[in-house]
This record gives structure tokens, C-alpha cells and sequence, in this order.
């Protein structure tokens, strides 16, 4: 479950008011997602989605994120809109928090992408990192390589709860990854949480890029490397499928290039990508409270897939 904050329906016809969006006729709360509260909102001029911006997301990057989305929206990205308020605002602020209101774009996630789905999302994922080389702002990356480490540390002795020797191996993957990361790659501002629920499809045609709330500057091929983590596994026994993991690298190969630099650096930047997703799955597993409505992730389908890059 997602919604964390309720709105009542007199209140929900103001909110939808103040973005200009037409009359309210109906509200409805969406279940997926663990970040923000979200409804699908329908009114005489069509439907949206409300995001209600809960704890995690810090209010100061707001206009970076709303900024990025205006940005690939003007570049013919598929992407939702965001509504402006009367004001030319992104966000309104009601009981006692941040809002924003998007366009509801068509299609649906997969649960098994095929190879030309994994195709045509790497090409857009290309798209993006095309129209994203000229934008002006920059966020960093709180869950880049240092933070990896001090979350690792964090997690600590709680790891081996998980699986027994988790702490040691986890400990051993940070020391690689000091050593070996890539220092001169090309950097700009990117999506970083491209996970098949982030794209909606009709059949193999990508409909809209959303989710943008992990967005940072970091190594662009890194973009690239958790989206592959991510399309490129079975996901019920974290078996590689190879067709996926090729066309989703051959489609963001054909949207925007990648260079020789970078093809050579991706299996680290893959690992980097799975130790990312394993200890934040680690510690929302260590910390989440079991009758919690948040489904916790299990981090050692991540512990699966990094010793996948870890063999190349």
C-alpha cells in the first residue's frame, strides 16, 4: 500500500482546482509504490496523478525533479507533464505537506519483459540521457559509492540476520569497489531507479517514463547498469537472461552511444548497481516493522545478480 496520506474529497476538488485541472469527479488511491501517496484523479478536463511527497522525498529537490520532468517533457520525451498552478508552481503545499499533479499517461508495467520491450526502453533510456546534456541542474547522488559503504556500515552485524557470512561478503564487495570505480567516465544528471514498474508499456512500445525521485548527477553508464540489473533477471529464481540483457544494452547503444570506456567499466558499474539495491533492500528489511502495509523487497535477489557481474 502507498497511501500514507488521506484526502477527503471536499479537500481533493480544491487541490484539483488549484492546479487548474477542471471539476473533480472521482479520486482513487494507488496501491503501488512505497516512496509517496498517489491517486489517480479523473475531472471534466481528463485524468492525473496527485503524488502527495511523503517523508523520504526532501522537499528542497523538489524543483530539480520538476524541473528534470519540464525539461524532458520540452525535448519530446515520453514523459508526464506536470501541472502549474495559476502562479507558474510546481507543487502546492496542504496538510502539511508538498503536492504535484502529473498527466495520467497510458500503458502498464511488465513483470517479464521480453527482449524488445528491453530494447526499446534501453533506446529511450538513451532518449532521456540525450535530452538531459543540456540541462542546468544537478543533484548529487546520496547513494552513490560513499553511501553505500556508510549504509553497509549502518547495517553492520544485522546483515548475517539476512544470511549468514552477508556482512563479510558485502564487506569484501565495498573494498573492490574502492578500488576499481571508474574515475573518468562521463557524468550528467540521470533517472537511476529505471526498474520495469518505472515504465509503462503497450506491448513493445514504451507509453511513459515515470518516477523520477531517485534522479542525481552520477555516471551516466551507471543509468544504464541498474536498469540492466533490473530488466535483465528472471524474477523468480534471479536466473540472467541473456536475449534481455543484450537487446536492453543494443537499444540504449542505438537512443545515445556508449563508448569503449564505458563498455569496459560496465561490470563494475553493474556490481556497484546491485550493492546499491542490496544494502537499501538490506536495510528497509532490517528496519521495517513486520506488520508494516510496505511490502519489504528481499536484498538477496541483488546478492544473486551481483555474483552474476561479478563472474564477467
Amino acid at each position: 500500500m502507498a497511501v500514507y496520506t488521506h484526502i477527503a474529497a471536499e479537500d481533493m476538488a480544491d487541490y484539483v482546482r488549484a492546479f487548474g485541472a477542471g471539476t473533480l469527479r472521482s479520486a482513487k488511491g494507488i496501491a503501488e509504490g512505497v516512496e509517496n501517496s498517489n491517486y489517480l484523479v479523473e475531472t471534466d478536463k481528463g485524468r492525473f496523478i496527485l503524488t502527495v511527497y511523503e517523508k523520504r522525498v526532501d522537499t528542497k529537490d523538489l524543483p530539480f525533479f520538476l524541473g528534470m520532468i519540464d525539461h524532458l517533457v520540452a525535448k519530446g520525451c515520453p514523459v508526464p507533464a506536470a501541472l502549474k498552478t495559476a502562479q507558474g508552481e510546481g507543487t502546492i503545499t496542504r496538510q502539511g505537506k508538498a503536492m504535484a499533479m502529473m498527466e495520467f499517461m497510458p500503458g502498464l508495467s511488465v513483470t517479464h519483459p521480453t527482449a524488445s520491450q528491453a530494447r526499446a526502453t534501453g533506446q529511450v533510456l538513451g532518449q532521456l540521457h540525450q535530452a538531459l546534456t543540456d540541462f542546468p541542474m544537478n543533484r548529487p547522488n546520496a547513494l552513490g559509492p560513499e553511501g553505500w559503504y556508510a549504509l553497509a556500515d549502518k547495517c553492520g552485524e544485522d546483515l548475517d540476520q539476512i544470511q549468514p557470512g552477508l556482512r563479510a561478503r558485502v564487506a569484501q564487495e565495498c573494498t573492490y569497489i574502492r578500488a576499481h570505480w571508474p574515475q573518468d567516465l562521463p557524468r550528467s544528471v540521470i533517472h537511476a531507479d529505471l526498474f520495469p514498474d518505472n515504465v509503462l508499456m503497450s506491448g513493445d512500445q514504451v507509453c511513459a517514463v515515470i518516477d523520477f525521485y531517485f534522479a542525481c548527477t552520477e555516471i551516466r553508464a551507471w543509468d544504464l547498469a541498474v536498469t540492466h540489473s533490473s530488466w535483465s533477471f528472471d524474477g523468480a529464481d534471479n536466473r540472467y537472461l541473456p536475449d534481455v540483457g543484450a537487446a536492453l544494452i543494443e537499444g540504449y547503444d542505438a537512443g545515445f552511444g556508449l563508448s569503449d570506456a564505458e563498455r569496459a567499466a560496465f561490470p563494475i558499474l553493474a556490481r556497484g548497481a546491485c550493492l546499491r539495491f542490496l544494502l537499501t533492500r538490506a536495510w528497509d528489511w532490517l528496519n521495517t516493522p513486520a506488520d508494516a502495509l510496505v511490502t519489504r523487497k528481499d536484498p538477496l535477489a541483488y546478492l544473486a545478480r551481483l555474483e552474476h557481474y561479478a563472474r564477467l
